[in-house]
């Protein structure tokens, strides 16, 4: 009796369930009912029938969706550069003991090439900076010998891409200087330098090398100019005059024929650099630009910025249109500044921010997403700034793709960060290295300065990334001229470069007023003598 009684109710449940249970669930996401099915169905009171029928709606469009869902797959990209990791190099390969500035100005204040290391330092009375050659590392002597010719902190400082042994550096003393820095090193403290560049009437913060002239130099100053300096002659020839506010950041294109700049006013400018003319201008709103880079050839820019919500921001730009960019990315609520660097060989962008110990780093690509994320290089010590090896400065046998020079304030340190991708094989890679920018210049000044255009001239790392340029620096022999204007000589009077030295000039100036005042005090006192004395001479008789 129960057995009869349980087999019945099983069969009402498979009737109304639809039994057999596949033949369901083919109903259900099919959307139509078999014969055997609808004969399975028949009998059914209404409200079993309706249930039913709303049954296989919802399950009708679940199935759609489960359909739409199994069409999707994730698209997993391959590249060569995902596994990339930073490898910091050991204690005895660091420099230490650097006196490191503690200057607040947002740059690296540290420049490197293949043979010497830069650092500006902390110093009292003007400005000075380290020049260590990259063999010499441990510990840095006190008294180690230093470039100190400036009168005014050092801003900034990079060295020649042509010619190992000259460096290029900026101050607050309103100068930008040449400095050629002796075989293996500095002996004794530099004072002199080849050439001295007056242009700027306040502090200069910013110095770039062309990237394929020779002898080309850029120089932006509080001033709101940019100056173009041809150190052949080691005068300025262009004054690019279109920025309202101090500039923070420059960047060349592949062949240098345009230059990017950001500016405290907010704005992003294109700039063709020989007539000064502003081809694109993007009114940065929404997002505060501080630094740009071109990413190579490929027309684009990339900028970092702080949303409109303060938290920091990359954002991605075409080159020909600076209306809206193409793609803005949050990074984080910290509140340093982000230094892009950007290697136009591996298409790798990377980003470290200041006083932070983490560098992050992307592959940028030619379609959309245009930004992949790759990994990230993490660490406790804050960085204050970063320098960066050229190519032809990187070990091709460790397979290593890029070089940091991670300046550590509080422990006084310069530790190298090898970026590295991990290969089994020892041979050279050449799917990683690229023919890459050389040491040898495509244009003279003139040629540049006369309107040609040429990209860089490239090098094999294979063979060449040892080999020294044989260009030599020539500093301009600079004949005395005279600009006289009412009896003062204003070439030889130069004027004030600092405040003190202003204060100075001026107490000096009021010494020299108080002086001639006096002189010219005693000057009318013997002309009324010499009155008198005529007079006297008119009146007396005359002797027969």
């Amino acid at each position: 009796m129960t057995n009869s009684a349980g087999r019945g109710f099983s069969a009402k449940c498979s009737r109304s369930l639809g039994q057999p249970a596949q033949k369901s669930v083919t109903n259900v996401f099919g959307g139509k009912c078999s014969s055997r099915e609808e004969g399975g169905c028949r009998g059914e009171s209404p409200a079993a029938e309706t249930a039913g029928s709303k049954y296989n709606q919802i399950f009708g469009k679940l199935g759609a969706r489960a359909q739409q869902m199994m069409s999707w797959r994730p698209q997993y990209r391959s590249s060569k550069f995902r596994n990339v990791y930073g490898k910091v190099a050991n204690r005895e390969h660091c420099f230490d003991g650097v006196p490191i500035t503690k200057n607040v100005h947002d740059n690296h204040f540290c420049a490197v090439n293949a043979r010497f290391l830069a650092i500006v330092t902390e110093s009292a009375g003007g400005g000075s900076f380290l020049v260590i050659p990259l063999e010499q590392t441990g510990r840095i002597e006190p008294n180690y010998p230093k470039v100190c010719g400036h009168q005014g902190n050092v801003l900034d400082i990079k060295w020649n891409p042509f010619i190992d042994n000259i460096i290029a550096s900026c101050s607050e003393d309103t100068s930008v200087r040449i400095w050629e820095i002796p075989e293996g090193g500095l002996k004794r403290n530099m004072t002199e330098a080849v050439l001295e560049l007056y242009g700027h009437s306040r502090r200069v913060g910013l110095v770039e090398w062309h990237p394929t002239t020779n002898n080309i130099l850029f120089s932006a100053g509080y001033d709101y100019k940019v100056l173009i300096w041809n150190l052949d002659i080691g005068e300025p020839v262009k004054m690019i005059d279109c920025h309202t506010d101090v500039i923070l950041c420059m960047s060349f294109n592949a062949d240098g024929s345009l230059l990017a700049t950001t500016c405290k006013d907010k704005r992003l400018r294109v700039v063709e650099p020989r007539s000064g003319r502003v081809l694109q201008e993007a009114s940065c709103k929404n997002h505060r630009v501080n630094r740009v880079v071109f990413l190579g050839s490929t027309k684009r820019l990339l900028t970092t910025g702080v949303s409109r919500w303060n938290t920091r921001q990359i954002a991605l730009w075409d080159q020909e249109d600076l209306a809206m960019p193409l793609i803005e990315e949050e990074i984080d609520g910290l509140s340093g500044l982000l230094f892009p660097f950007y290697d136009a060989d591996t298409h790798m962008l990377y980003l470290a921010g200041k006083g932070d110990g983490n560098i992050r780093y992307y592959e940028i690509g030619s379609e959309k997403p245009y930004l992949s994320y790759l990994m990230e290089f993490r660490s406790p010590a804050p960085q204050k700034g970063l320098g960066v090896m050229p190519k032809h400065g990187l070990d091709v046998s460790a397979c290593e793709v890029f070089r940091f020079y991670k300046l550590v304030t509080l422990k006084g340190l310069i530790e190298p960060i090898s970026m590295i991708v991990p290969r089994r094989s020892e041979t050279y890679q050449e799917d990683i290295y690229p023919m890459t920018p050389g040491t040898e210049p495509a244009l003279t000044p003139d040629e540049w300065l006369s309107g040609m255009n040429r990209d860089p001239i490239l090098m094999s790392l294979k063979e060449g990334y040892k080999k020294t340029s044989k260009i030599v620096f020539k500093a301009p022999a600079r004949e005395k001229k005279s600009v006289v204007v009412n009896g003062i000589d204003l070439l030889e009077n130069v004027p004030p470069r600092t405040e003190n030295e202003l204060l100075r000039m001026f107490f000096r100036q009021q010494d020299e007023i108080r002086r001639l005042k006096d002189e010219l005090a005693q000057k009318d006192i013997r002309i009324r003598q010499l009155q008198l004395e005529l007079k006297n001479l008119q009146y007396e008789p005359e002797v027969k």
